[in-house]
């Protein structure tokens, strides 16, 4: 295989694995999954948040408490994604968007914003080893599009859960297929 090529491999190969691990933490987090939130960071990580400012054990239990109190559900969603790699040290900024359906107050939040992330591959592993997350709006939506007893039903098939009986973790992923054909009245 040519230098030239071989190199740009590696290099993509580098940017998916760091791409992974910010995908990753979205799961966790919303799947309130601890050992999969722990393994995006490095033991020593840091991870300044605003509102909280520590390790990566202590931002578990941080994140999840708040989670649990507050909100019934919540979804990170990565989108524009830049990398800047320098050996076995990345620096991006990855946007962001989340939302959450609180027990109190405004029933569903969104907001938006970016993660300012310092990853390191050690012993060839990518994970985050500083992070600032960057609030850039947030707010409430205005009322769903669907009718009540039709965004009921978007969950016939597929049961959210914020834990691992969540269709994500379903291995091998498969649909019954006594659905086929179901159509929602629109």
């Amino acid at each position: 295989m040519a230098p030239d090529l071989e190199a740009r491999i590696n290099d993509l190969s580098d940017r998916q694995a760091i791409r992974d691990c910010l995908a990753t933490y979205c799961r966790a987090v919303d799947r309130i999954d601890r050992e999969l939130l722990l393994s995006c960071y490095h033991p020593d990580a840091l991870d300044d948040h605003g509102i909280f400012v520590g390790g990566r054990e202590a931002f578990a239990d941080w994140v999840f408490d708040l989670q649990g109190r507050m909100q019934t559900s919540t979804q990170h969603i990565i989108t524009n994604h830049l990398c800047e790699l320098a050996g076995d040290v990345a620096h991006t900024e990855t946007y962001w968007m989340a939302a959450s359906m609180n027990r109190q107050g405004d029933p569903l939040t969104i907001g938006g914003g970016r993660y300012i992330d310092r990853l390191e591959r050690r012993d060839g592993r990518w994970a985050i080893a500083a992070r600032k997350c960057v609030p850039d709006w947030g707010g409430q939506p205005g009322r769903s599009w669907l009718p009540p007893e039709v965004a009921a039903l978007m969950t016939s098939g597929a049961k959210p859960a914020r834990d691992r009986s969540d269709p994500s973790y379903e291995r091998p992923l498969t649909v019954d297929p006594a659905r086929v054909g179901f159509k929602a009245p629109l």
